[in-house]
């Protein structure tokens, strides 16, 4: 490589002990970049350090508590889904029940217009037919005539 990648061979560094392959890269990038020495010598006795560091214990039951967090991490949106339902079913069921009785009184409502509708139609009915024909005889001459009045004419000769 002519340019090595100076991230990649921290981060290579971080894991293990870099290869003599990898040490030579990193000399010639070094005297490369002479400004970043300090920082590198740094950064490996920190990394030897950390290496030189005992491995931390990991306790014997580690796997039941690992099954065991993962179990409460499932189990808590069981807990939060029921209570949705336990909190909405009631009022879902509550909403309905409005809903069908405000369907019921509207229709109640309906029939009653339809009936009453129905008895005045009947009643006029029997009204027309108690009149004397000559009452009716005239009935359609009557309908077919212009109820609105005729435009004023002097009114609109004023306006202009």
């Amino acid at each position: 490589m002519s340019d090595p990648n100076p991230d990649r061979l921290r981060e290579t560094a971080w894991r293990r002990k870099l290869t003599p392959a990898e040490e030579a890269e990193l000399r010639a990038w070094l005297a490369a970049h002479p400004e970043e020495q300090s920082d590198w010598e740094l950064e490996r006795t920190l990394t030897d350090r950390l290496f030189q560091l005992p491995d931390a214990p990991v306790p014997s039951n580690f796997t039941a508590r690992v099954l065991q967090a993962v179990e409460r991490e499932q189990t808590v949106p069981t807990r939060a889904r029921a209570w949705s339902w336990r909190y909405l079913l009631p009022r879902a069921a509550i909403a309905g029940f409005l809903l069908t009785l405000g369907i019921v009184a509207y229709n109640q409502r309906q029939q009653a217009l339809w009936a009453s509708f129905g008895t005045d139609v009947a009643m006029a009915s029997e009204v027309v037919a108690t009149l004397p024909p000559e009452v009716v005889r005239d009935f359609d001459v009557i309908r077919r005539l212009d109820g609105s009045p005729a435009p004023d004419e002097e009114l609109i000769a004023l306006f202009q």
